[in-house]
């Protein structure tokens, strides 16, 4: 059986303004347009979510540098062959652009015979490199096929060439990344220029996608994820949630799977505590749920499951592979264009490994995924395919089903790992679909295009400024570190989110933060939080890292503090309508409740404080107390890095206190750079000593 409510549960309303869906002359519509006025950029980054329009963006740039900026070629690699078809040929002149994307069919790498594998496909590289030699101007392949292509011909074989990267969270600044290598090369040859796109700009492992020096040469287009889904026409609501279960997820499922929504069911990994090991089994087991087998439609694959109301479901079976001419008619009649706008056309689809990063099937209602996914990255990636803009669909929701720890389980607390990720991930997504913050000092004044309510920007008292049209909010915070230099500018306009990405992964600090009730904010949102910017930007001045720091937690604790003043304390499943209230609303009440906006208030908020409360109504009893006293009970040692920061903290407090912290302090702050301090000295005379 799965629990009442769901953990932590993050619920969006939309404006609906068609915005993001309006298309401007040229057919472009609001993001496309942006991409397109930095096409004269050699390097530049698309950040934008699923559906907000990434491949048609690229078509027009790409076709920008061929035609007018004397680039010989655009070579686009995706990661996956099923990706490729979202770079077929399309009549751009027919909406008002002025020529149309054409690729000829020898030079879709995608549509070629061949596995979806990472080897060596000699025909495929060699095909590359005719393709080079050839006068024709559009190359589509995969990832794989690129990197094999590159260590085989060499980066100077793309010389004057467009190099877009779909996905691009798939590279990173690894050694191992062979990829993230090879695009290093050609910034350092400097001859190619270099789009890259992704909905997810950061990575499961936390691994930096771009060394900070070359992250810096590119362009950023930012679009966020509530740009888009404010300026649909269709979805006005979408909502995530997270529910334990005990005892089989077969059995569990019953209690969040409605056969009448648009649903993509996700099984668990046959590796995972969750799976039964018998994946085909699995699914049959789902539909006998559904209702009574009626066959197998001899065109598209699908299944037909007749309900106990008498409608029948079409199923399509993504997980059963032992017979590859069967799967692969159900993976062409979900292809299939001519049903793209069919609603009717399927109803379920279960899959595994597929359905996820760049499938398309606007009329998803429901992304229902069993235990948790590798990385943050592929939830981020299921989610999306929940959030396209379809006419009917009013509400979109991604449910993860986690099973809950045995509390007689001797390793509990490793148990609890599945739980702690999707925590990360709500954190995460509640970041990802929050307005987009931007922080000045006290008093620094309004800026343009903000609206500061019906009395206007008021000096000297607490100024919360709203652009509705970019979903932008001003805050000001006394106490704030500007940054200094332009690389700390562009990380606290652009990169924040990745900063927060990296803070939420960290396993000691989610448990520490969640279950252990004498852990002190500071720890987490100074000591931890300032580590991760110095390790991230070593580069930085100390002003500027303290700088990034105070931006990324004072983002995090802006939306947590407003979202739980926005919900009311409700979650998605109780059906309170105060869960509904616009995420605004709460960051305004919050800075205007407080008397005095600053830095140190900040600080002393437990990022994970709003998740802990939804988690305490959620999780069995028995088992949070358990897990709180095993992780109450783990010393965490102050780390040499740790100790230098929080004595740094001290000698701050010095400055600002006329003496340094006390050990025997009541206050629990004072208490910890005391600690740190005396850390330091040990780990010095440890080190004279040896």
């Amino acid at each position: 059986m799965t629990t009442a409510k769901p953990i932590p549960a993050v619920s969006i309303q939309t404006a609906r303004t068609g915005a993001s869906t309006k298309s401007n002359e040229m057919g472009m519509r609001p993001m496309q347009e942006r991409a397109y006025a930095k096409r004269g950029e050699q390097y530049l980054l698309i950040k934008s979510p699923p559906a907000s329009g990434k491949s048609r963006a690229l078509m027009f740039i790409a076709l920008d540098k061929l035609h007018n900026q004397g680039l010989r070629q655009a070579i686009i690699v995706v990661p996956e062959k099923s990706i490729g078809g979202s770079f077929m040929d399309e009549p751009l002149s027919k909406f008002g652009f002025w020529s149309d994307w054409e690729v000829s069919p020898k030079w879709n790498l995608c549509n070629a015979p061949g596995a979806d594998e990472e080897r060596v496909d000699p025909s495929k590289i060699k095909a590359v490199g005719q393709f080079l030699e050839s006068d024709d101007r559009v190359l589509v392949c995969t990832h794989a096929t690129f990197r094999f292509a590159v260590e085989k011909l060499g980066v100077e074989a793309f010389d004057d060439r467009l190099i877009a990267v779909d996905e691009f969270h798939h590279v990173s600044a690894s050694e191992d990344n062979r990829l993230g290598s090879q695009l290093a090369e050609f910034i350092r040859r400097d001859k190619a220029h270099i789009v890259a796109m992704t909905g997810s700009y950061f990575r499961g492992d936390a691994v930096p996608v771009l060394l900070p020096e070359d992250e810096a040469k590119f362009e950023t287009v930012t679009y966020t994820y509530y740009e888009q889904l404010n300026g649909y026409e269709h979805l006005k609501a979408l909502n995530i949630g997270y529910f334990f279960y005990t005892g089989r997820y077969l059995n569990a499922i019953e209690a969040v799977l409605d056969p009448t929504r648009k649903t993509i069911v996700h099984i668990p990994s046959v590796n995972s505590r969750e799976s039964t090991k018998d994946k085909i089994k699995e699914v049959e087991e789902i539909m006998e749920y559904l209702g009574e087998w009626q066959g197998a439609d001899p065109v598209t694959g699908f299944h037909h499951v007749k309900l106990p109301d008498g409608d029948v479901v079409k199923i399509a079976d993504l997980v059963d592979d032992s017979d590859p001419a069967r799967r692969g008619k159900v993976l062409a009649a979900l292809k299939d264009p001519a049903h793209r706008n069919d609603r009717d056309h399927v109803d379920i689809i279960i899959a595994l490994g597929m359905a996820k990063e760049g499938f398309d099937w606007i009329w998803c209602e429901h992304a229902l995924t069993v235990g948790y996914r590798s990385s943050l990255t592929e939830i981020i990636q299921i989610i999306g395919r929940a959030t396209r803009d379809a006419p009917g669909k009013e509400s979109a929701t991604f449910t993860n089903l986690i099973a809950e720890p045995d509390a007689s389980e001797a390793a509990v607390v490793g148990a609890i790992n599945d739980t702690l990720k999707a925590i990360a991930a709500s954190l995460l997504m509640e970041q990802v679909l929050a307005p987009r913050f931007t922080f000045t000092p006290k008093d620094t004044g309004p800026l343009d295009n903000f609206d500061y309510g019906p009395g206007g920007y008021k000096d000297g008292e607490n100024n919360v400024g709203v652009r509705e049209d970019t979903g932008q909010l001003h805050f000001e915070i006394k106490g704030l570190v500007e940054p200094k230099s332009d690389e700390a500018k562009r990380i606290c306009s652009e990169d924040i989110n990745e900063v927060i990405t990296q803070f939420v992964q960290d396993k000691t600090s989610l448990e520490q933060g969640l279950f252990n009730e004498e852990t002190v904010p500071q720890e987490l949102t100074v000591a931890k939080m300032g580590k991760i910017v110095r390790d991230r930007y070593p580069d930085l001045s100390d002003e500027d890292q303290e700088s990034v720091r105070q931006h990324a937690i004072a983002a995090l604790n802006l939306t947590q503090k407003a979202k739980d003043i926005a919900s009311g304390g409700a979650t998605a499943s109780e059906g309170d309508d105060k869960v509904n209230t616009a995420l605004i609303d709460g960051v305004r009440k919050f800075a205007m409740d407080v008397r005095d906006l600053d830095i140190d208030l900040i600080d002393s908020i437990n990022p994970f404080e709003a998740a802990y409360a939804v988690l305490a109504k959620s999780m069995n009893e028995t088992v949070l107390k358990q897990v709180q006293s095993v992780i109450s009970a783990k010393k965490v040692k102050i780390a040499p890095d740790e100790a230098r920061e929080l004595a740094e903290r001290a000698l701050r407090f010095k400055k600002e206190n006329g003496r340094l912290p006390e050990i025997t302090s009541q206050d629990a702050w004072e208490r910890r750079m005391a600690e740190g301090v005396a850390a330091l000295a040990r780990y010095r005379a440890q080190a004279a000593n040896a």
